[in-house]
């Protein structure tokens, strides 16, 4: 998520890192570096400004604490400030609650609906959900398809044009002890969508009020966030769409917009993208720290403990039959970017192709495994040309699909090795920073 502005922040304080005196021109240098990579996310001018100035005066003014240098006391200066401009920790309760979901056509509304449907059901909770988007062709199908995939309740009358009405009969049919209303949005911000969020708010009584916000929207997602918030005072936002392309600061500024912090981002297309939105971890895996909270509970939700060696994994000195294992592991807990942004890396960029591995293409290792002997899985250096050549013919692969494997095996091989040297590193300054006891 944020793939440029990560990179970008890092690449600022990896040219920190490189400086023999933190003085005044260091600081000064790395706060442009900072404002850039800011403002080219779509990062709100007016907090980029407040933000840097912060960042400058603290930098300036405070003394290290003892045992932290000065160049490890910018960086947790910079650490906090970032911190601070994505707002505060939600806290999430885990109680009977109605919740009102607002937003534009095309932000991901309903299919956000549906996932926090499934948070709710996964934390033991009974959920339904309300249709109330009566404006889109097709609404109700989408939510009710969604709500029925994770067992959810799900209410709604595609024949009835009052959203209001929906609503009440919704209230009454169902008992669940989370209600969740989808609501209409319109293509545009239009008084009509205003008044009716506010009489769904009223008759609800709803305990939260959150917005669905487009990663891609940029300055616009400022405007829409304030509308909202004027009209039933929006206390969560959640961001979608993180995934994909879009520089995603204008979405993040937008929160100041509320008052309110970020509640969930979505970053996937599936019903299980949804992450709880924690500061603190979303900056450091912005900055290269990881998080390895998130990904033990990942790692704990979506697999068994069996499935993975994360010591094989970090030590290089896997098979072939290991590689594919953990692959498989790997692949039922999301995006392998996703997952590799969790670990402390620091300033190291993992190679491209190292996770670029589709379903299609680990159905073909898959096929091309089958096809060598339990010496060639074990022990990947006895491949020759001969070797190679049997293997592609069984198989029914290209001589180049054998190769490529081969090729990717060593690459994962000699990535993940590396990965090992980089968290130790990363690990003794989030001690200093107490990210970790």
């Amino acid at each position: 998520m944020l793939g440029n502005l990560g990179t970008n922040l890092k690449d600022a304080l990896k040219k920190l890192a490189g400086k023999t005196v933190i003085d005044r021109v260091a600081v000064e240098e790395l706060v442009k570096d900072l404002q850039r990579a800011l403002l080219q996310s779509d990062v709100n001018v007016k907090q980029v400004m407040q933000l840097s100035q912060t960042i400058k005066k603290r930098s300036l003014d405070e003394e290290p604490p003892k045992g932290v240098t000065a160049r490890e006391h910018v960086l947790k200066i910079v650490y906090e400030e970032l911190v601070h401009l994505v707002g505060g920790k939600v806290d999430v309760q885990l109680g009977r609650q109605t919740i009102l979901m607002a937003g534009l056509q095309g932000s991901g509304k309903t299919t956000t609906t549906a996932k926090i449907a499934r948070y709710f059901k996964k934390k033991g909770l009974r959920v339904g959900v309300i249709c109330a988007d009566t404006f889109r062709p097709g609404a109700y199908t989408q939510i009710k398809t969604l709500c029925d995939r994770v067992q959810v309740n799900c209410f709604g009358n595609p024949k009835e044009t009052d959203a209001r009405k929906i609503v009440a009969e919704g209230l009454q049919h169902l008992k669940d002890e989370v209600i969740i209303v989808d609501t209409q949005g319109r293509h545009a911000l239009e008084d009509e969508l205003i008044q009716e969020i506010i009489d769904l708010n009223e008759m609800t009584h709803a305990t939260h009020r959150w917005l669905v916000l487009d990663a891609a929207l940029g300055q616009q997602a400022r405007e829409q966030a304030r509308r909202f918030h004027e009209a039933v005072q929006i206390d969560g936002v959640i961001i979608t769409k993180m995934d994909g392309t879009a520089k995603g600061g204008g979405a993040l500024s937008a929160v100041a917009e509320t008052g309110a912090g970020i509640v969930f981002v979505g970053a996937g297309e599936t019903i299980e993208d949804l992450e709880w939105f924690d500061p603190d971890s979303f900056i450091s895996r912005l900055l290269g720290m990881g998080d390895l909270k998130a990904l033990a509970e990942k790692v704990q939700e979506s697999i068994n403990e069996e499935d993975i060696d994360v010591n094989a994994m970090l030590s290089g000195k896997f098979t072939l039959r290991d590689m594919y294992k953990q692959l498989e592991a790997v692949n039922k807990m999301g995006p392998l970017k996703q997952v590799l942004s969790m670990l402390p890396l620091g300033g190291m960029e993992v190679p491209e192709g190292a996770i670029e591995v589709t379903s299609t293409k680990m159905e073909r290792y898959r096929i091309i495994m089958d096809s060598m002997t339990s010496t060639e899985m074990d022990d990947p250096t006895v491949m020759n040309g001969s070797r190679v050549q049997r293997i592609a013919m069984g198989a029914g692969a290209t001589l180049e699909e054998v190769r490529e494997l081969i090729k990717y095996y060593k690459m994962m091989k000699r990535t993940f090795k590396n990965l090992k040297g980089g968290e130790k590193g990363m690990q003794r300054l989030m001690k200093k920073f107490g990210r970790f006891s």
